[in-house]
């Protein structure tokens, strides 16, 4: 009787253990690090930044004239506010554009230099050995020829040579061998190119640390120095401070705008003196491609208008004579532009304040009793003003405008409207108590820039490795050549397989079949001229035929 042994229990499975927690977080941090640095993502990451910085193009920046932003405001308000909260304003300081801004810069740091560590391994590397198959490669052929094998691939060599190809002689498994390459600058062209635009993003953003820039509206006979209390708007770099400010000032002594038969402005060229502190003053002329150019600043010509001047005679007989304020241009065309004049000091009074808030013309025309402009030049200038009395809020410690009258003040009635007038040069208006209001004459004011970018040398160069690179990437061929020889079948000569692998060109088989005609032409050349010889060895005691050296 057969007894079957009862069947062993199956041995436990043993679930396989779970990373710990620092290496799960490692294995992800190394993901997506390889995602950051891949080349796909910094092309990405170039092209967000492109798209970011169209509505820095497409809308006004603080950073350039805050006058065109309060203006934007004005025509949408609506709008603005919301795309202020998107910094869309700001767009080249905006935290987002600051973002893929960093994010690229580690992405090509990353992705950049592992690449030039390889290159620079492959520049000291020999070139790689031929693979088994040369008919397999996109372009190849065999040839036969009656020299021997090693004759054979000396002239393959010698031709290879001639065209600047890097040549290594092997031994190889199915017979002597050759490798050959060239076109070792495409690739250099390649990290060169990358290389500069890391260099481009480090120039652009030391210049952002370290740089600054300042706009101030400047009257004839009016000047600024290089402060920032002094300018209208400013910016400047998180390491930069007020000492760091070159010590520059400048005097606007003349300012002329050349115009068109039908309007349009042609030129603007500003006359000026600057000079450093302790330095004597220099005189020179700036128009808007011509910036002043001294100790790393420049200054530059960004715009223009008028800075219409009053005579106010008080009834006491006081007078202040020719005060003028700048007018800002609301519409560029006739140069129709709104502004105010403020007068503090009128009495011993905080309320004895005089202000006067108008429309001027270049070029003036009455339409009924609206003041309209025609013309962009001062042909006949003429001013519509409103004036107040009251108190203008300047002791008050609270920020307001140069160019414009609160309107709060004049709701809460701090300002009372005493006067209108339409003035054109040499009129005058007199207010309820005997004061005199004179449109006494015309200037013109130059709206300067101060720059300071210590990356721009850096940009410069970077820009230009930049374009070299790209020719490089465009013009140069990256080349490979493999031969190999061996016996003819019938063992009447030398069978000799040529392979080509080309990139950076699409048509790649006249260049193959150009280098294929002359190995042929030359193996031919070389069987006739050691025809000849074939006997000469027994007769001369053998002496063997000089190879040519490979490397």
């Amino acid at each position: 009787m057969t007894t079957t042994a009862p069947p062993r229990p199956a041995a436990p499975t043993i679930p396989p253990s779970r990373p710990s927690l620092v290496r799960r977080v490692g294995g992800r941090l190394l993901r997506w690090w390889r995602q950051l640095t891949a080349m796909r993502t910094a092309l990405i990451l170039l092209f967000l930044l492109a798209v970011a910085a169209i509505p820095g193009s497409l809308l006004p920046q603080r950073s350039l004239s805050q006058s065109n932003v309060t203006r934007y405001f004005a025509d949408h308000p609506t709008l603005a506010p919301v795309l202020d909260k998107l910094y869309l304003f700001g767009v080249f300081s905006s935290p987002w554009f600051a973002a893929i801004y960093l994010l690229l810069f580690i992405s090509l740091i990353g992705c950049v230099l592992p690449r030039a560590a390889e290159h620079a391994r492959n520049l000291l590397s020999s070139p790689p050995a031929a693979p088994r198959h040369l008919q397999q490669l996109p372009e190849s052929t065999e040839l036969t020829a009656s020299l021997p094998p090693v004759a054979a691939l000396d002239v393959v060599e010698e031709e290879l040579r001639v065209k600047r190809f890097r040549v290594v002689r092997r031994e190889g498994r199915a017979g002597p061998e050759l490798s050959a390459e060239k076109g070792y600058l495409r690739e250099t062209g390649n990290l060169l190119f990358h290389l500069s635009l890391l260099a481009l993003l480090l120039g652009l953003a030391g210049g952002k640390l370290w740089g600054y820039e300042g706009s101030i509206l400047v009257t004839e006979g009016g000047g600024f120095c290089n402060s920032f209390q002094q300018y209208d708007t400013y910016s400047a770099g998180p390491l930069v401070s007020q000492s760091d400010l070159t010590p520059l000032c400048v005097d606007l002594t003349d300012f002329r705008a050349e115009y068109e038969a039908n309007g349009t402005a042609a030129s603007f060229t500003a006359d000026l003196d600057y000079g450093l502190a302790g330095a004597a003053m220099r005189a020179t002329t700036i128009g808007v491609n011509h910036p002043l150019r001294v100790d790393g600043d420049r200054v530059y010509v960004t715009g223009h208008g008028f800075s219409p001047s009053f005579t106010v005679v008080l009834p006491d007989g006081r007078s202040f004579d020719d005060v003028s304020a700048p007018f800002l241009p609301t519409e560029t065309a006739t140069m129709a532009s709104e502004g105010a004049l403020k007068l503090p000091d009128l009495g011993a009074g905080a309320t004895d304040q005089l202000a006067l808030q108008g429309f001027f013309a270049p070029t003036g025309l009455l339409q009924g009793s609206v003041l309209v402009s025609t013309d962009p030049r001062p042909l006949n200038p003429q001013v519509a003003i409103f004036v107040y009395r009251g108190y203008l809020g300047l002791d008050s410690g609270l920020p307001q405008s140069v160019y414009s009258l609160d309107q709060t003040q004049i709701d809460r009635d701090q300002l009372t409207k005493v006067g209108t007038a339409n003035l054109s040069v040499g009129e005058s208006t007199t207010l309820d108590d005997g004061t005199v209001v004179t449109f006494s004459g015309l200037k013109e004011f130059a709206a300067l820039q101060l720059s300071h970018d210590p990356g721009q040398g850096w940009v410069l160069a970077a820009a230009i490795s930049l374009l070299v690179g790209l020719l490089g990437m465009l013009l140069v061929r990256r080349e490979r050549v493999f031969a190999r020889v061996g016996p003819a079948p019938d063992g009447g000569g030398t069978v000799l397989s040529i392979g080509s692998l080309t990139r950076g060109s699409a048509d790649t088989a006249p260049r193959f079949t150009a280098l294929t005609d002359q190995v042929r032409t030359a193996l031919a050349d070389r069987n006739r001229t050691s025809a000849p010889d074939a006997a000469a060895p027994s007769a001369r005691g053998g002496a063997p035929e000089k190879e040519i050296p490979s490397s």
